[in-house]
């Protein structure tokens, strides 16, 4: 309250309407991004019978841990197929990071025969949909007997990340003045020096975009995971969630999804929260030069 009063002091007299219909249209639209949020969680803390009776309704009198007790059987147990899901979105993050890094650092500073061409197929790559390629990455995997493999899910997830994140850091190194390498090779410093010191420091907002976009897309993609994995224990949460939301006879246990859905939602806030500074400064990179 006291920036927003500083800001209308400041803005004139013409400019203050504008600005108070700007706060409070974001504001607006703020309350309906976090109401969902906030319903989810709150219906998860309602006992089984309320969250049944009443799945619409925001609070319940009564407060209770049942919902995620119930989580713990079903299948081999919710902290199972998060671990999975740890292990895959971490997987997928650092190989994404090491091999989009040196690639969008080479298509950024380097000059070489047919990198124009070569750049193009790789972001064409991105308007192909995924799911018209799901069979022949299965028969890959398979050659390599990587199916039903969590390191297999891994790959093709970084399959997928690959032409955003090199466009992204491509973008990110093209900020960097190039009066920088100049300036560390006459000092003697080696290329990877130069990105290993110099470079990375300074495009780290790009690094967390593309850290960042890895980990959501890994943790919440669902097709790739049913279709590639066949052992229950080696599902991930998206998974468990339609497992959940099937229910017994058919019957929707809406406690137990939104507990479910609670648990699935809690790592991703937090690393966006974390990470929210880097992230934008990281959209914008490269854009203005």
């Amino acid at each position: 309250m006291e920036r927003l009063n500083h800001n209308l002091a400041v803005k004139p007299a013409s400019e203050r309407l504008g600005y108070l219909a700007f706060v409070l249209t974001a504001c607006v639209f703020a309350v309906f991004f976090v109401m969902p949020i906030v319903w989810s969680f709150a219906n998860s803390f309602k006992p089984a019978a309320a969250a049944l009776a009443d799945p619409a309704a925001l609070f319940s009198k009564a407060f209770s841990l049942e919902n995620y007790r119930r989580l713990e059987h079903v299948g081999a147990g919710w902290y199972v197929y998060a671990g999975n899901s740890v292990l895959i979105a971490a997987g997928t993050v650092i190989l994404t990071v090491l091999v989009s890094v040196p690639a969008g650092y080479g298509f950024s500073k380097f000059r070489f025969p047919g990198q124009s061409l070569l750049f193009v197929l790789i972001m064409a790559t991105m308007m192909i949909p995924f799911q018209s390629i799901l069979t022949p990455l299965f028969l890959i995997l398979k050659v390599f007997r990587l199916q039903n493999s969590l390191f297999g899910l891994v790959l093709i997830y970084v399959t997928f990340q690959l032409p955003f994140s090199v466009f992204m850091m491509r973008n990110a190194f093209d900020a960097v003045p190039k009066a920088l390498i100049e300036a560390a090779r006459i000092d003697g410093a080696s290329q990877a020096t130069i990105l290993r010191r110099i470079m990375l420091p300074i495009a780290l907002p790009g690094v967390a975009t593309v850290a960042m976009f890895a980990f959501l897309n890994s943790w919440n993609e669902f097709l790739a995971a049913l279709i590639f994995l066949s052992d229950q224990n080696k599902f991930t949460l998206p998974i468990m969630l339609v497992n959940v939301s099937s229910g017994i006879y058919g019957i929707i246990d809406w406690g137990a999804l939104q507990a479910g859905i609670a648990v699935t939602m809690v790592p991703c806030i937090l690393l966006f929260l974390l990470l929210q500074r880097y992230y934008v400064r990281g959209l914008t990179a490269g854009a203005v030069k």
